[in-house]
């Protein structure tokens, strides 16, 4: 049988690593490549079209960001999900998220007000329709990512980049039913109606608590392990041969 692809063809040109870290990065946080997986060079190299010189580079890329580790006698492969890990990355998120809550609140304005609404009736409505893991976690890092943008702090905003990287490998443990989006959106909204109401304290308190929340449901949705999911193909050694040596 055809093995499935996890990652996408590159296009070549300069800065051949820069897009295939976007590249392989994407696939981890989709979930194409998933907890555990190999992170074949050669493999990798063949399926994005490239030489294995730009793809080592992003695998050490991905190893400094927390998404892979090395492991000896096999090489690289995707982090997986440490239950302690998450707890200390969500307590870090859950100060930092209502931090950022707080600095949007100040900095509001009706554009951002409108945005912020079309995301929760979007996601509102994706509850409603059915049930969605990519598209809710989608949904939920495009919420956060604009509390982010508004509150307009550079520092702020790269400490919780990095943090959300590492700590979305837990979310496909996470949204395993509609009731955990039907509790995110609700947080949200109150994160919202806090925002719009020009509280920055009450926006802090409910983006803390929110996280906070959060971090239980993922303390317990891990600790209960993963789900059976279907068998599929990941990325699998092949010979040296393969893929072009740069």
């Amino acid at each position: 049988m055809p093995t499935e692809r996890a990652v996408n063809p590159v296009t070549g040109g300069s800065l051949l690593a820069d897009r295939a870290y976007e590249e392989m990065k994407g696939a981890v946080l989709a979930n194409r490549l998933r907890p555990g997986d190999s992170l074949s060079v050669p493999a990798l190299a063949v399926q994005m079209g490239i030489s294995r010189s730009p793809v080592r580079e992003a695998v050490q890329r991905l190893i400094h960001d927390g998404l892979a580790t090395h492991v000896p006698h096999r090489g690289a492969v995707v982090a997986t999900v440490d239950l302690e890990d998450v707890r200390q990355l969500y307590t870090v998120r859950e100060a930092l998220e209502g931090l950022a809550a707080r600095l949007a609140t100040e900095r509001l304005d009706a554009t951002k007000v409108a945005e912020l609404r079309a995301l929760l009736e979007e996601h509102e409505r994706l509850v409603a329709s059915g049930y969605d893991e990519q598209r809710h976690i989608e949904m939920d890092m495009a919420y956060h990512r604009l509390i982010r943008e508004v509150a307009g702090n550079t520092h702020l905003s790269a400490a919780l980049e990095n943090i959300h990287g590492k700590a979305h490998l837990a979310l496909h443990s996470l949204w395993r039913s509609p009731e955990a989006a039907r509790l995110a959106v609700e947080e949200h909204r109150r994160v919202f109606a806090a925002m719009t109401a020009g509280d920055a304290e009450a926006a802090e308190r409910a983006a803390g608590e929110h996280i906070r929340r959060l971090r239980i449901r993922l303390s317990q949705a891990v600790a209960a392990g993963p789900e059976p999911r279907p068998d599929r193909s990941t990325v699998r050694p092949l010979p040296e041969e393969a893929a072009p040596e740069s």
